[in-house]
């Protein structure tokens, strides 16, 4: 029986797509079963709607405070009865009652190798620093900014020539594929957290 998972973007939905086109694979073991934003008339709702899954948005401004948007995102994800939740480049923090329903259960990504360079710009930052060797983090999200235990990373080299740009997107291709991997191996084989360390597999 296949994973139900539950994806939240805010943009192009590139993290999206592949998971899409690994779920579409049924050997992979999953299927993305709702995908939730918190904006509209973005790509990525569009690449959902294509494929048939259904939708919903939770804008932060329509409420009357943070605890009720997250209150309804908990809501519309619980309807959903998710095994996990992927954030795919989804550019909120979720609160304590998201968490409280779906800790352990919640994944994202992040366009550094955590714990270095957490925050909104990593890849800035990397360059900034000067570093040879940068990468993408999974991991489980907890109540801090990108501070939850890691769950697979990926090494990208930085080349003398990078700008942010070229980096960005050599990160966003091999965290696309770190992403779809590690989630499929997550499902297919299970995972246990003890402390900050996540282990795959039985």
């Amino acid at each position: 029986m296949s994973a139900r998972l539950v994806v939240l973007v805010s943009g192009a939905g590139t993290n999206l797509q592949a998971m899409l086109d690994g779920c579409a694979d049924p050997a992979y073991g999953a299927q993305i079963v709702a995908v939730g934003a918190d904006r509209e008339g973005i790509e990525a709702l569009a690449r959902a709607e294509r494929a048939g899954i259904p939708t919903f948005t939770h804008r932060v401004k329509d409420f009357p405070d943070r605890a009720d948007w997250d209150q309804a995102l908990t809501q519309s994800c619980a309807a959903a009865r998710p095994d996990l939740i992927v954030l795919a480049g989804f550019m909120k923090l979720v609160g304590d009652q998201f968490l409280g329903a779906f800790g352990g259960r919640v994944i994202n990504t992040h366009p550094a190798l955590l714990p270095a360079f957490p925050g909104m710009h990593a890849v800035r930052d990397a360059l900034d620093h000067g570093v040879k060797l940068t990468g993408c983090t999974l991991f489980l999200v907890d109540a801090g900014l990108d501070s939850g235990p890691t769950i697979a990373q990926a090494a990208v080299p930085v080349l003398d020539e990078d700008d942010e740009a070229t980096l960005h997107e050599r990160v966003k291709v091999a965290e696309r594929s770190l992403l779809v991997e590690t989630v499929g191996r997550m499902v297919r084989d299970g995972w246990a957290v003890a402390g900050r360390k996540v282990r795959i597999g039985p």
